[in-house]
């Protein structure tokens, strides 16, 4: 049997894959069908406008052709204004850890401003609790007035250290609370005799000075540490004057300081707030003793208490200060003249 054409189209032949354009014979084959690709008609890949039509879908010259565009540029944030300026307020809040790069007495007084911060009222409601117990304590005997005491001499100590900017100063500090339970000691065993508290301070300050000689500190903290050291022993040394008084007159003073301290921390004008302070004082004297020397010894040992009220109020302190300085130096201030005014007065 001869072989017919297929479907009187030509001869059969196999089925090849197509080429690409202006590759291999120009008579391309047929696609499934035995008819052959004209001799002069290049083939067209059938899915190549549709790929090209996919790739700009959604596109148009136009965006195609215009340059990117920069990003526009950023505007330089503003600083923050000063808190602390002239629409803020006069003074920041107090801290207990404080700026370790500039202080902020350093900045008050660079600004212009007073860096005298007075307690307020929760510090002198300590100070007149802890009057009332020195009070009570003289009331009931001396190792009753000793518990109170050694806490008046612990805060004077550590308060003055913090007063100055030095902390932590343990040693200082111990030095100075150490000295002030000898003191006590001293007054103790000398029938509480006032020489007790002269003789341990000459030999605290000599000692302060043998162990700051003895530092490797520069020349300036040397000095620094010397002069607080030596001052706060002999502040928390001379507030034992309390034991060497009578306890009439620490039942007197105490209660009049405690008085002052609460009528000074009242929201007055400070000249007003210190002679309603010496006022409320003299009238508790008045009050305890009956007497005019009752007014004297309270309005004096006031006069003392309102000075150390004022030096803790110094060179901005920190709350630390305020609760401990604060509390403790109106009321160790007054131990001398709680003593003297008492024998003068009698």
């Amino acid at each position: 049997m001869t072989n017919q054409p297929y479907g009187g189209y030509g001869s059969y032949e196999p089925y090849q894959e197509p080429q690409a354009p202006g590759q291999g014979s120009a008579q391309g084959q047929g696609q499934g069908q035995g008819q052959a690709w004209p001799e002069n008609q290049a083939y067209v890949d059938p899915y190549a406008d549709q790929q090209y039509t996919q790739q700009w879908q959604g596109q148009t010259w136009e965006t195609q052709l215009q340059p990117p565009v920069a990003p526009a540029p950023v505007a330089p944030v503003a600083p923050a204004p000063d808190p602390v300026g002239a629409d803020g307020p006069e003074y920041g809040p107090a801290t207990l850890g404080g700026n370790s790069r500039v202080t902020d007495a350093q900045r008050a007084r660079a600004e212009g401003r007073s860096p005298i911060i007075e307690p307020g009222m929760q510090p002198a409601v300590l100070t007149a609790l802890l009057g009332l117990l020195l009070a009570g304590g003289a009331a009931l005997g001396t190792y009753a007035l000793l518990v109170p005491l050694v806490v008046l001499q612990g805060l004077t100590a550590a308060g003055w250290f913090r007063l100055n900017g030095m902390w932590p100063a343990r040693q200082g500090i111990a030095l100075g609370f150490l000295g002030a339970l000898a003191a006590d000691a001293a007054l103790l065993v000398s029938d509480r005799s006032p020489a007790a508290i002269l003789g341990t301070l000459g030999v605290w300050v000599l000692l302060s000075l043998v162990l700051q000689l003895r530092s490797h500190a520069d020349p300036d903290e040397r000095m620094y540490g010397l002069t607080a050291t030596v001052v706060a022993a002999a502040l928390a040394i001379v507030a034992g004057g309390y034991l060497a008084a009578d306890a009439d007159a620490v039942t007197v003073g105490a209660v009049a300081v405690a008085a002052g301290m609460v009528a000074r921390a009242l929201p007055l004008p400070t000249p007003v707030s210190v002679v309603v302070a010496l006022l409320v004082a003299a009238g508790a004297g008045f009050a305890l003793d009956g007497s005019a020397a009752g007014a004297g010894l309270g309005a004096g040992a006031a006069v003392c208490a309102l000075i150390g009220h004022r030096v803790a109020s110094y060179d901005y302190p920190s709350r630390f200060v305020h609760f401990t300085a604060g509390v403790a130096l109106p009321l160790a201030v007054a131990a001398p003249a709680v003593y003297a005014l008492a024998r003068l007065l009698d």
